[in-house]
This record gives structure tokens, C-alpha cells and sequence, in this order.
């Protein structure tokens, strides 16, 4: 799916160098078609290496995506000039009144604080509440799916005695639906969270179902029974770095961490770690994409 982007964004060359199809603006606006519109609220502090996992995700399908990336301004983000915010991003002041095919909210690193406690937890609660007006389909990824939760259902998080740290493996609990098209029987996740969600929780909730689970992780995917709302607990769009980067983080800095779960071959964290889950994400982002934004959205967005 070729992506739309500005030429001058970061991820743009890394992207192009894997041969992943990027349209620039001047080349988009020669096409005679309506484009997706996603909008990605990325809370990650690692704010450009999540957008280049996002969009390498987006790409690569017929169709064109036009993708605006959101900052909450009730937070100053440390890890990011200020240059690159006030360039590529918006605020929610600024699209408010625009309309949406599909949204992303990323996980965060706050997953420790009570989600009142987080200084963007009231902007973060208004965008939910617009988004279920505004965009057609929104998908929330780990902290973002807790709090999207927490939010809409009441549904609460569990501090875990340790931290799910690595690759576990996952199955599918209902084969027939069509974000799972594809999928092995068992198929790998990456997750780093120390908190979790409860499946007894979630079947309380009549709107809810559970898509894919892992008695090693728990609760993978869920969706609401209009297949507008997806929260997914893992991290399928980490490179194959990722959790090395985090591992070898707090490692240096002398914490408790455990080497992740399944993840360097024999557990040797001088080897390369092994990627199991890119078809995974690449299947999990198309069905996404394909079955439940593109032929589902009206093609006037205003009659959302």
C-alpha cells in the first residue's frame, strides 16, 4: 500500500531503501482516487523509530494512505526535538472537525501510574470520545488498549509480579473472523508490559470479544462486536531490535531484568535475536487495512 508522507519526514528514506512503496505529496495529488486517511496518536517516546515501524506496516497494498501523525499538548515529549513535532505533527485542536477511515494509538511508557495520574489522562479521554465519531475504525496498541478500555468499559489493569518481557506464541479463538484470515495456528507476538488486562474481565462485557489469546501472555486481541474498535495488547510492529534495545537498557543501568522469552537463539544475547512475527504483523495490519477500513468506511467521510 503505497503511504503518503512528507518528503521530509525520517522514516521516509529508511523506508525507501527496504523497498517499501512511499508516495510523496506531489505524486499523490496526481492520482484520481480517494486515499485512506489514518491518523496515528503515537504516545511512544521513541517517537520516529515507532513511525517507521507504523508505516512499514501501512505500506505495500493498491491502495493509498494519507497518514497524519497526532501529539497530545498536555505532555512535552523528551525524547523528540520540538523541530520534529512542530513539522510532522498536529494537535487535537488542529483536527478535531476532520474526519478519519481509520486511527492508531500506540502503547506508552506509563503503564505503572493509575491512568488518572498520567499528565495527558483527560486530552487522551476526549480524543476517545471524538474518535468514536470521527473515525470509522481505531486501532489501540498496548498501554493504548488498557486505557481505551479502562475508558469505555471500565475494565482495569493488573500490576504483574514480573514483567512479560519476549515472543510468546498465540492462537487464534475464533478462526472465522476476518482479522484472523491467514494467521498460522500458532503465531508469535512480541510483548513488554508490566501490567495486564483479565479475560474474565473482558467476558463481562457483552460488546467484547476475545480474538487470540497465549497462556503465556494472556489476552492478545480484542474487538468490539462492530469491528470498529480493536485493542491489542502485543507489539507486532517492533523491529527486530526492539526488545534487545529495551533488554540491554536496563540492563546497563543495573535492573532486575530477565532475558526475553524466546527470543535470542539459546538464550545467548551475543546472537542476533530471531524474527518470528513479521508475517504476523504484515497479515494483522493488512486484514486490518483491508476488511475493516477500507471496505467498510463511507467513501464521503463526512456522512461518518
Amino acid at each position: 500500500m503505497p503511504i503518503r508522507i512528507d518528503n521530509e519526514l525520517p522514516a521516509k528514506q529508511k523506508l525507501e531503501i527496504e523497498n517499501i512503496f512511499v508516495m510523496s505529496n506531489l505524486r499523490a495529488d496526481t492520482q484520481d482516487i480517494r486515499p485512506l486517511k489514518i491518523i496515528i496518536l503515537n504516545l511512544m517516546p521513541t517517537k520516529i523509530e515507532t513511525e517507521t515501524q507504523l508505516l512499514r506496516l501501512l505500506s505495500n497494498s493498491p491502495l493509498q494512505v494519507d497518514i497524519e501523525f497526532l501529539q497530545v499538548k498536555s505532555h512535552k515529549a523528551k525524547n523528540v526535538s520540538k523541530n520534529h513535532l512542530d513539522r510532522f505533527y498536529q494537535t487535537f485542536d488542529e483536527v478535531k472537525d476532520n474526519k478519519y477511515d481509520g486511527m492508531i494509538i500506540t502503547g506508552a511508557p506509563v503503564e505503572l501510574l493509575e491512568f488518572e495520574e498520567v499528565d495527558y489522562w483527560d486530552e487522551l479521554c476526549e480524543i476517545f470520545d471524538w474518535s468514536q465519531k470521527n473515525v470509522y475504525s481505531t486501532w489501540h496498541i498496548c498501554w493504548g488498549a488498557q486505557a481505551a478500555l479502562y475508558y469505555h468499559y471500565g475494565i482495569p489493569k493488573y500490576t504483574l509480579d514480573e514483567k512479560v518481557f519476549g515472543v510468546f506464541p498465540h492462537f487464534s479463538l475464533d478462526d472465522t473472523h476476518p482479522l484472523m484470515r491467514g494467521l498460522d495456528d500458532i503465531y508469535y507476538v512480541p510483548h513488554s508490559r508490566h501490567t495486564t488486562i483479565k479475560r474474565q474481565d473482558i467476558a463481562q462485557i457483552k460488546d467484547l470479544q476475545i480474538l487470540s489469546y497465549s497462556e503465556y501472555s494472556g489476552v492478545h486481541i480484542i474487538s468490539d462486536m462492530d469491528c470498529r474498535n480493536f485493542y491489542i495488547t502485543g507489539h507486532s510492529e517492533y523491529d527486530r531490535d526492539t526488545l534487545a534495545k529495551e533488554y540491554f537498557r536496563d540492563k546497563n543501568k543495573g535492573l532486575d531484568i530477565k532475558i526475553p522469552y524466546n527470543y535470542y537463539p539459546h538464550d545467548d544475547d551475543k546472537l542476533v535475536p530471531i524474527m518470528n512475527w513479521k508475517g504476523t504483523a504484515n497479515l494483522l495490519f493488512n486484514n486490518w487495512l483491508n476488511y475493516f477500513v477500507y471496505q467498510k468506511t463511507p467513501y464521503d467521510l463526512n456522512t461518518l
